[in-house]
């Protein structure tokens, strides 16, 4: 058993509603996230950014959240969402007020949820109308990251977000623990390892021209920077690179290594020509 059981059993122990003791575990696995976990300032910063999502996206109904744990469970504002984000307009109840009434509308709002979600199934996994409606921190971080990623993927979330948590399983014989991190959100560092450079590229699509001007004089800069040493120089990037020739000697220049004139066509006449010049740096 772990070291800090007795404080994460407590934990799950106040979140339960108070006629559930030790034996509502038997022969279950749950999933609770360690106390210390819950103070990490990155898990704060989710958490605020997806409370001001749901607001903002839910200004016009007036509905206002202060706590996922809180406000997200009984389906209310996940109706809202759906109907706002996905344009579905599902036959519940507006209010539901009973425990039955409102797992049954979470069955129907999550239904809908992924279908418009259209995640694999291993995905969809991480969130349950059990675990939503039982205010299970860990499964609505999950949903709503989902939804924020399906609705609005040019919404910025905090990477790196992941939370130490311990799987518990009761049984008559015993209690056994075992501790892992989950992710919440995606690294930095992906692994597809373009995440970066796309992201750039589409923050510079958003400049004002006046903006974009600047960016290209610098990059002209650092062109010519480089290539002064050959005695070339770049004035305009929209057609002088076009035959990859400047690219070819640039990349050359940066990287170390020479490509004999032999090689390319300094000065390409036709598009053979400047296909090799671009084959060239590529396979370089």
């Amino acid at each position: 058993m772990e070291a800090d059981f007795n404080e994460i059993f407590g934990q799950a122990a106040l979140r339960s509603k108070p006629s559930e003791d030790l034996e509502g575990f038997l022969g279950e696995k749950r999933k609770i996230i360690q106390p210390s976990s819950l103070k990490d300032p990155k898990l704060e910063e989710l958490k605020t950014v997806l409370i001001d999502w749901i607001n903002d996206t839910l200004k016009k109904e007036h509905i206002v959240v202060q706590s996922l744990e809180e406000d997200i469970y009984d389906g209310l504002v996940l109706h809202h969402l759906l109907a706002r984000l996905a344009e579905q307009k599902l036959e519940v109840d507006e209010i539901a007020l009973t425990a039955v009434a409102q797992t049954r509308k979470l069955g129907i709002i999550l239904e809908a949820l992924h279908k418009s979600l259209g995640l694999p199934e291993e995905a969809v996994q991480k969130w349950n109308v059990a675990l939503i409606h039982n205010r299970d921190l860990l499964a609505t971080l999950h949903l709503l990251v989902a939804m924020v990623k399906k609705f609005q993927p040019e919404k910025q979330l905090p990477q790196n977000v992941s939370l130490e948590v311990v799987i518990v399983e009761v049984s008559k014989s015993g209690i056994k623990s075992e501790k892992y991190t989950e992710n919440i959100t995606e690294s930095s560092n992906s692994s597809d390892g373009n995440s970066k450079t796309e992201d750039a590229i589409d923050e510079l699509l958003k400049l004002d021209p006046q903006k974009v001007i600047t960016v290209k004089q610098a990059i002209l800069h650092f062109v010519n920077k480089n290539m002064a040493r050959l005695g070339l120089q770049v004035s305009d990037m929209d057609t002088q690179f076009g035959n990859g020739v400047i690219l070819l000697l640039l990349i050359g220049q940066l990287e170390g290594y020479f490509v004999h004139l032999s090689e390319f066509y300094l000065n390409p006449s036709n598009n053979s020509e400047m296909t090799l010049s671009r084959w060239i740096h590529l396979r370089h």
